[in-house]
């Protein structure tokens, strides 16, 4: 096991994120606290010259502090690859530009370990990936076909209608069978995206929460409940879904035992899935959210659990 000594953080600007709810300034901290020294840069200035991987990035110091969290110094050229670990974490969307940067940080993958793999991260779409496991999921459609989508909720009632490669919520429609809006929904959805959308069936089960499930290297280490607002069917917490303590049932369990193997063998040291009742929803591999959350509940530091995992993966 090699030391580790500097970690580069590929991530949306440091200055715009909300610490509170961050997990990419919560493995950060971790990292720091560590005595890793930290490089801070954001996914445009990822450049590709002659079979090597640079970027323009800024050493990075951390505080725990509202309004004052960070400290950036002069900006440095680095050969990526001379780099211990990357952490992949800005969030999406899942557009051609975070599909490049994934083939860039493929280049140096795992000398320097980049977490998560960033081959696997591309070819697992976190709305198509979950799809690999039917008999987990809630009845689940992915078309641009209008007519496809009509049948769907003519057999399922109520459904949920959403961008494919959307995330945090946004584009998320719940649907009933007698809406008038699907015709114009599908409309505005096809001048929007080119890609085709996902519908499922609606859970009602969501107003009880959607549980979001931390895993490390394939094994379930916390967890959180997120409770929609009175009157959105989202439960996601920018969108004013409200998060609360819970413990694994006997059955997400199980979920967490079947996906497992399948999230170590593409080495995803840390992801997310969510789930509605008995569903699996969705697994999340980009920039999975909920570690801070999931400490201030229960106290269970999934930021050192995740360290713990990198330095044992970490090349010697």
């Amino acid at each position: 096991m090699a030391k580790i000594r500097n970690v580069a953080v590929q991530m949306d600007h440091v200055s715009s994120i909300n610490i509170a709810g961050d997990s990419t300034f919560a493995m950060s901290l971790e990292a720091q606290a560590r005595g890793y020294r930290l490089f801070h840069y954001t996914p445009e200035k990822l450049s590709l010259r002659d079979g090597k991987v640079y970027v323009t990035a800024e050493p990075m110091e951390l505080r725990d502090t509202k309004g004052d969290h960070f400290t950036l110094g002069a900006p440095e050229r680095i050969d990526l690859s001379t780099m211990d670990v990357v952490l992949l974490r800005q969030d999406p969307p899942f557009d051609m530009a975070y599909i490049t940067s994934t083939h860039m940080l493929e280049r140096i993958h795992p000398k320097t370990l980049v977490v998560n793999d960033p081959a696997w991260v591309r070819n697992s779409p976190e709305k198509i990936f979950v799809t690999e496991f039917p008999d987990l999921m809630p009845a689940t459609l992915i078309t641009r076909d209008a007519a496809e989508i009509r049948a769907f909720r003519e057999e399922m009632g109520d459904i949920i209608i959403k961008p494919l490669y959307g995330n945090g919520g946004a584009g998320v429609f719940h649907l009933k069978k007698d809406d008038r809006n699907l015709s114009s929904l599908l409309e505005t959805f096809g001048l929007m995206f080119r890609e085709p959308f996902i519908a499922q069936q609606y859970l009602p089960d969501v107003r009880k929460g959607d549980k979001r499930i931390i895993l490390i290297d394939g094994k379930p280490v916390g967890a959180i409940n997120r409770v929609p607002a009175e009157h959105d069917s989202r439960s996601n917490m920018h969108v004013g879904g409200r998060a609360e303590h819970t413990e694994l049932t006997k059955r997400e369990q199980e979920i967490c035992d079947r996906i497992g193997p399948s999230l170590r063998e593409r080495g995803f040291l840390l992801v997310g899935i969510d789930v509605i009742g008995d569903y699996l929803t969705e697994i999340n591999v980009t920039s999975p959210t909920g570690i801070r959350e999931v400490k201030r509940f229960s106290g269970t530091d999934i930021a050192s659990f995740l360290w713990d995992a990198i330095e044992a993966k970490r090349p010697s």
